[in-house]
């Protein structure tokens, strides 16, 4: 039984958006465009999340808080930036606080760029994250039969 196969759990955290990314992650969440049909689940609680959604820039003041929520998250986890501030810090990137995308603070999987991010492509990265959950839970078993 693959890691896929059980149901992957995705938490949201807004950094620093205008929240119209934020509105299309739940429209992706919502019956119209029912993420839930792949299985995913919305949590609120970072230990139980595979899945980390991302949007808006990363600053100075989010920071630590993006990084503590990904510490939170159990092996194998997948980080996916949603919108262009989550990517490159959009058309926040010139703001004095403003560090860049979410890459400056955790690492990143899955980019899905926009502005706002259109659900179809939330979803997209969703589905790809899932193929790259279940090559780091291999990589995670591998690792552990070899120790």
């Amino acid at each position: 039984m693959g890691y896929a196969s059980k149901s992957p759990w995705v938490i949201h955290y807004d950094a620093s958006s205008c929240n119209g990314c934020d509105i299309e992650v739940l429209a992706a969440l919502c019956p119209g465009y029912d993420v839930e049909r792949f299985g995913i689940i919305n949590t609120g609680n970072p230990k139980h999340a595979d899945i980390f959604l991302v949007t808006g820039s990363v600053n100075s003041r989010n920071i630590d808080v993006v990084k503590q929520i990904y510490d939170q998250m159990v092996e194998p986890k997948v980080v996916v930036a949603c919108g262009i501030c989550a990517c490159t810090g959009g058309i926040f990137h010139d703001c004095y606080n403003v560090l860049g995308g979410v890459d400056k603070a955790i690492p990143v999987d899955v980019y899905a760029p926009g502005c706002a991010v259109r659900p179809e492509a939330i979803i997209d990265a969703v589905v790809q994250a899932i193929g790259i959950l279940e090559e780091k839970s291999k990589a995670l078993q591998a690792a552990k039969k070899g120790a």
